[in-house]
């Protein structure tokens, strides 16, 4: 079990980076406690498995430095830092039943007898394989391999840390649940430091307790997903967490009012005058955002459509001709696409060239 920290760590492909744009993994500071369960959060290209692949030693960094429990590891290989890695695609041996896939690293660390055989069933019990302990690999549906995959990295008594790739993506759709479930279930029995590289928020939103946004190579946003749903720090967290995703609009911003194509909204805290130069927006997500009758307050909007999504109902509207999503309650009935739009003023966000700005308390 290991405490990582990432210091001043950054990435080029280019030698003598003279810029961000020169970098693909932007310099970062950052701290993975021990035993913490962590999701890498992005789109594709956004440079998260760059970073997985310097934290495992698969990659050297360009500047800075990885840290193991503060001893530098930075120049080490990936066998001589006690992590496991599973990837997107399962490495299971075909020829060997799954006993010996799961006790493979240990023999391989020297561990005989009854030792090895109670940890092989006692990881094998964890993952629902006990039954499966003498079928071959290659007789194995996907999943299951990715189980044992999971097993061959779990299985190591003295690992620092378990490093996930995509490990789902090969994976039924509903079958993910269950792995996602067991993963978060082993992660408590375990009390690992785990990282889980994926592009899905669903994955990481139900996977981690601390969710590490990335998008084009910086990191943008660390949070409980709590926090990276409720306040945003960046728009593309609120763009890219959430479906559908936060409302963001052009707007000016004075005091504790923002306007957007003539309507006033209001905000919970207050802001001076912004300007300088830079890109003022207001995000909110659909959530915060209620349909009502024209008239009964809030800015007035057009409809355009309605989704029923089953459990909820989202309006797609327009005020003064820039598009949004809002929550329908269930009650509400339209008589035409004229309606007003109430927002929460305290889940109203500023942004400044997408960066959260955040205010003066009342």
């Amino acid at each position: 079990m290991a405490r990582i920290d990432l210091q001043s760590l950054g990435h080029s492909y280019i030698s003598n980076p003279k810029g961000d744009d020169d970098y693909a993994l932007k310099p970062m500071t950052h701290v993975w406690e021990q035993g913490g369960a962590y999701a890498l959060l992005g789109p594709s290209g956004c440079g998260k498995t760059t970073l997985l692949n310097i934290i495992s030693g698969l990659l050297t960094p360009s500047e800075g430095r990885v840290l193991f429990d503060g001893k530098d590891v930075t120049a080490l290989p990936t066998e001589a830092r006690n992590i496991a890695q599973v990837f997107q695609f399962p490495v299971v041996y075909d020829t060997m039943t799954v006993y010996e896939n799961l006790a493979f690293p240990l023999r391989n660390r020297g561990l005989r007898g009854a030792p090895l055989d109670a940890r092989v069933r006692e990881i094998a019990g964890l993952l629902d394989l006990t039954a499966d302990l003498n079928r071959r690999g290659r007789n194995l549906t996907a999943d299951a391999k990715q189980k044992i995959s999971l097993g061959r990295g779990l299985v190591r008594p003295d690992v620092a840390a378990i490093l996930f790739d995509e490990p789902l993506t090969v994976i039924d759709p509903h079958l993910k649940w269950e792995l996602r479930s067991k993963l978060k279930a082993l992660h408590r029995a375990l009390d690992l430091t785990m990282i889980y590289v994926t592009h899905d928020q669903t994955e990481a939103l139900t996977f981690a307790d601390k969710v590490v946004v990335m998008h084009d190579g910086r990191v943008v946003q660390v949070g409980r997903p709590q926090e990276l749903f409720e306040r945003p720090a960046h728009v593309f967290v609120g763009h890219f967490i959430g479906s559908p995703g936060m409302n963001v609009l052009p707007a000016e911003v004075s005091g504790r009012a923002a306007r957007v194509g003539g309507h006033v909204i209001a905000l919970r805290r207050g802001y001076p005058a912004l300007n300088g130069g830079a890109k003022i927006e207001i995000g909110v997500r659909p959530e915060f955002a209620t349909l009502a009758p024209a008239g009964a307050g809030g800015v007035p909007v057009r409809v355009r459509r309605l989704d029923d999504l089953g459990r909820t109902r989202i309006a797609r509207v327009e005020l003064s001709g820039l598009p949004m999503a809002a929550t329908v309650p269930e009650d509400l009935t339209l008589a035409g696409d004229e309606a007003s739009l109430l927002l929460d003023p305290a889940m109203v966000h500023v942004y400044a060239d997408g960066t959260l700005v955040e205010g003066e308390a009342a």
